[in-house]
């Protein structure tokens, strides 16, 4: 049976396997999220500590994630992920030791969130390097990453809803043993897959001349360097609400962990649906255009949720504006790995995952301290006009992008019209 084209790239067994393990796998990330989050907010009581709680699990990603690239394009993908999973399955179950004995503090959360955060640096660029090695055919590549990014981010609306539910029933201890014991769905898909062994390449170049060779591609090339630049903008000021969903879960809206739960839950099906329509695209053209759209809207959303005060309306907004940021992301994933050539595609990799989820624990921290100073609502809104500025700026420059990416929409025409 033939599938359809948005979902052409499941017919390789490979694929199915590793959107398998990941999305269970994440699954588990995003209910131990929920609860770390929680926990750190009940243990303290402080928007600092929720943000430096966020900033301990995302600032490996920024300053470690450019040179794990490198080292990711040298070594077997395959080893790496089973690795960085093994590690994120101890993490969790020195967590849940530490909730199980009452011996947890704010300060163990935030600590286990960094180990968590040196792992996940090497996680996600090898994560989109691995998706190449399991297709076949480099024109079914666009379409393989959407359905990822749909299933990461369909974890992201199942997650945060059992992790709510879970957490409110039976306390945090059982969010940690779930994460530890889905992990293993990972690991077991890796081994079940069936790729081409490793070959080690000689290459006597240190390993920061090999990184430079990754930026100057990336950002050499003014229409990617314009969407990586808005992408770390917008990650910067637009992820940053996820710091703050706490303190408007339990102030704002009067809710529980539940309540947390329904928030994350419906940013992550708004981030579902971006992907759904992004799957259904045959290829990258106009991609460009849908990440200056997608982030305006984000960002207005957005604003409009740090001034709402009823959870009924909250929820719509939170959803439109993830689907805007993910889609500005996602958008910005499919355009690089469709042009990158395969030698530097674990280092631009990493510039995309700098970007994406390495700016956002600048934001996390900086807007966590905002809030401390002048309340959650206005550093989120804040945070919602800094994001409008850089799409607006994109906009401004919008005509050279197009123009410039005239000849490359050309010459993947050519190479997919070109028979095997």
């Amino acid at each position: 049976m033939k599938l359809p084209n948005s979902l052409r790239a499941l017919a390789h067994r490979n694929f199915r396997l590793f959107l398998i393990g990941q999305g269970t796998s994440q699954i588990g990330n995003w209910i131990q999220l929920v609860a770390t989050s929680w926990l750190v907010f009940r243990l303290s009581g402080s928007t600092v500590m929720l943000g430096l709680s966020a900033f301990a699990l995302q600032i490996p990603l920024l300053l470690i994630t450019p040179f794990a690239g490198v080292l990711i394009d040298r070594l077997d993908v395959r080893r790496v992920l089973y690795a960085t999973n093994s590690l994120a399955m101890v993490q969790s179950v020195c967590m849940l030791m530490l909730v199980w004995t009452g011996q947890i503090q704010a300060w163990h959360v935030v600590l286990g969130n960094l180990v968590l955060g040196l792992g996940n640096a090497f996680d996600a660029p090898a994560r989109q390097s691995l998706i190449s090695k399991l297709l076949p055919h480099r024109q079914e590549l666009t379409n393989a990453i959407a359905l990822n990014a749909t299933v990461m981010n369909g974890a992201r609306f199942i997650g945060p809803m059992l992790g709510g539910l879970v957490t409110a029933a039976w306390g945090e201890i059982w969010s940690f043993a779930m994460n530890a014991l889905m992990r293993g769905a990972v690991l077991v898909a890796l081994r079940a897959t069936r790729i081409a062994a490793h070959i080690q390449k000689p290459n006597s170049s240190g390993l920061l001349r090999q990184l430079m060779v990754g930026v100057r591609y990336a950002y050499g090339f003014f229409p990617s360097r314009c969407a990586l630049l808005l992408l770390a903008f917008s990650s910067f000021s637009l992820h940053s609400y996820g710091t703050l969903m706490p303190w408007f879960a339990s102030v704002r809206f009067h809710g529980d962990s539940q309540t947390l739960g329904w928030l994350y839950s419906a940013a992550g099906l708004g981030a579902v649906c971006g992907m759904l329509y992004l799957a259904s695209r045959e290829s990258i053209r106009g991609l460009f255009k849908v990440m200056g759209w997608s982030a305006g809207i984000a960002s207005v959303t957005l604003l409009a949720f740090s001034m709402t005060t009823v959870l009924w309306l909250a929820l719509p907004l939170i959803f439109i504006s993830a689907l805007g940021m993910m889609l500005t992301a996602a958008a910005t994933n499919t355009v690089l790995q469709s042009i990158v050539p395969d030698e530097l595609r674990g280092r631009v990799a990493a510039l995309y995952v700098m970007s994406f989820l390495g700016m956002s624990p600048l934001g996390s921290l900086f807007t966590g301290w905002v809030a401390h100073a002048i309340g959650s609502p206005q550093a989120l809104a804040w945070s919602a006009c800094l994001g409008l500025c850089a799409s607006g700026v994109y906009a401004y420059h919008f005509a050279r992008i197009r123009r410039d990416m005239r000849p490359i929409y050309a010459s993947l025409k050519r190479a997919a019209d070109t028979p095997a």
